[in-house]
């Protein structure tokens, strides 16, 4: 399937039209949906920037969409709202893996934001982060493949924490 211009795909289910977006933010949602992420969205908006915002809410097991990691392949910026629950989320973490593929592969920026957690809290995984990774590991002990999709997740948190972002306190 070709890419139209960098820009994100996304398939509507109800017709078949295809959206184009110039962003993707990867962010958890019970964190920062009704606060930080709609004022970012707003501001994209206001500014005629297209930005992917995934509305569905999936269940704790549930895989990612295919559509969703086609948006990520696709995008040309990526933006990461780093809050304290984003690595308790196992989809939050495979969007970030997916996103640090496409970095690798072609030329694209990201963005690293760090809303109301220390930034080094990410990049050593201490704090949250660290009991986020000890209950992944706990989960998942059992499971070879799931063990090291967690190794993959905390080289992607490691490498995407140490790009220079923006620290944004929530006081």
């Amino acid at each position: 399937m070709a890419s139209t211009s960098n820009a994100i795909i996304q398939y509507n289910s109800y017709s078949n039209m295809i959206r184009t977006y110039n962003v993707f933010v990867s962010f958890r949602g019970e964190d920062t949906r009704n606060n930080f992420t709609d004022f970012l969205f707003g501001g994209l908006s206001r500014n005629e920037i297209e930005a992917f915002k995934d509305n569905t809410h999936l269940h704790k097991g549930e895989s990612i969409a295919p559509e969703l990691l086609q948006a990520i392949q696709a995008s040309r910026i990526f933006i990461v709202v780093f809050s304290k629950n984003y690595a308790s989320s196992t989809r939050c973490l495979c969007e970030l893996a997916h996103i640090c593929n496409c970095i690798q592969t072609s030329p694209r920026r990201v963005l690293p934001i760090f809303y109301d957690v220390d930034p080094s809290e990410v990049r050593r995984q201490s704090g949250c982060y660290e009991t986020a990774f000890a209950e992944h590991e706990e989960r998942f002990r059992k499971d070879k493949k799931m063990m090291e999709d967690v190794q993959v997740w905390k080289e992607t948190l490691i490498k995407v924490a140490n790009l220079a972002g923006w620290d944004i306190q929530n006081k």
